[in-house]
């Protein structure tokens, strides 16, 4: 009886820890289940940026998540990786601005889903500048973009040589992805200058003798010497006085060009013997000097009519206009003399600041 008494015990005890067994992995087993569908088992802090510059593997996409600051389990996220079947990530950009499940993670990743980014390109930048500031921002380098530039497949299809491309890339802010070619995102551009400038104003180009490399040219100019937007129509009237009349263009700008900077201009600059020096040679230089905004090509394209043929620039950017050439002197000499007096006053100002603190050190040797 007591034998009886035992095993029966006994085998409730086995068929408690049984029970416990079978709950423990039912729980361990449901506990990994919720979190394998949790859409909030991986925690980016705002708006995260991912960086994958090659396919990578799971360990290497570990050590992207920490350096982003991405809170995860690891050991976890080792064992969704599994469960889920993604071990390889693609190359892309990828933002985050909200928890993640490991589904909709992994697969994002795996799958290339990237997230298009702004693309934005200023204006009136210099050659090199632009090339630079676009790959910057972008997956290729600098000097494949270079390449894409001179590419002249590229060049054949719209009809374009490679120093003409610059006036065509059209400043804005444009929705891309990060892993875009150059050679796709030159293509890109060039098809938005075509639907945004050269099919909206085909007829007033046609109306001015002028082809669209021209005006881009004439806009680069307008774009380099025009600090403020309501000046450009004006100094584009101004250029155009001076090529109807058949005078040199004489725009200080081509002379900082092919100067190779944007610097203060001295008596031997404007002697360069360049072809893109309006001072030396006659009519447009042979292409555009930088990527002239919308507003310098509109300038270009609709000049203020009047009768100026000479500027000078003003302390504040602006310009004073003349049409006289006697008009023009004296309004250079007024800025001239502006000039030194503010020289004049600095100088007596530095003078006098001097002269304090030379006070002040015999005041305390005294003391």
């Amino acid at each position: 009886m007591r034998n009886f008494e035992f095993n029966h015990l006994r085998s409730r005890e086995w068929g408690l820890a049984a029970v416990i067994l079978v709950l423990s992995f039912l729980l361990a087993y449901g506990s990994r289940t919720l979190r394998l569908n949790s859409d909030s088992a991986i925690s980016p802090p705002d708006h995260t940026v991912l960086l994958i510059h090659d396919t990578i593997e799971l360990e290497d996409l570990i050590v992207i998540m920490d350096e982003n600051g991405i809170r995860f389990n690891a050991g976890e996220l080792r064992w969704a990786s599994e469960i889920l079947g993604w071990r390889r990530f693609s190359q892309g950009r990828y933002t985050f601005d909200e928890p993640a499940g490991y589904s909709d993670f992994f697969s994002k990743l795996a799958l290339g889903l990237q997230d298009p980014m702004p693309l934005r390109i200023p204006p009136g930048a210099t050659k090199d500048a632009l090339k630079e500031r676009i790959a910057v921002q972008m997956q290729f380098e600098t000097h494949e973009l270079e390449e894409a530039m001179r590419d002249t497949s590229l060049l054949n299809r719209y009809g374009i040589e490679s120093h003409q491309l610059y006036g065509r890339i059209l400043p804005d802010t444009y929705e891309v992805y990060w892993t875009t070619s150059p050679s796709r995102l030159l293509e890109r551009l060039l098809t938005e200058f075509e639907s945004r400038v050269i099919q909206p104003y085909a007829d007033r180009m046609q109306e001015l003798g002028r082809d669209v490399d021209e005006i881009a040219t004439l806009a680069s100019i307008i774009e380099w010497e025009a600090r403020f937007d309501d000046e450009k129509p004006t100094i584009s009237g101004l250029y155009w006085n001076r090529l109807n009349r058949r005078w040199r263009l004489q725009a200080d700008p081509t002379v900082n060009y092919a100067k190779g900077e944007r610097s203060r201009l001295v008596y031997a600059d404007y002697r360069i013997d360049h072809p893109y020096n309006t001072y030396r040679m006659h009519g447009l230089p042979p292409g555009p000097i930088t990527n002239p905004s919308l507003s310098s090509l509109r300038a270009a394209l609709y000049p203020e009519e009047h009768n100026y043929m000479y500027m000078v620039a003003a302390p504040d950017g602006r310009h004073a206009f003349s049409e006289t050439y006697a008009e023009h002197r004296r309004k250079s000499r007024e800025w001239t003399d502006w000039l030194r007096e503010q020289r004049r006053i600095r100088a007596e100002m530095e003078r006098e600041e001097a002269l304090r603190q030379e006070n002040a050190l015999e005041e305390k040797g005294n003391n």
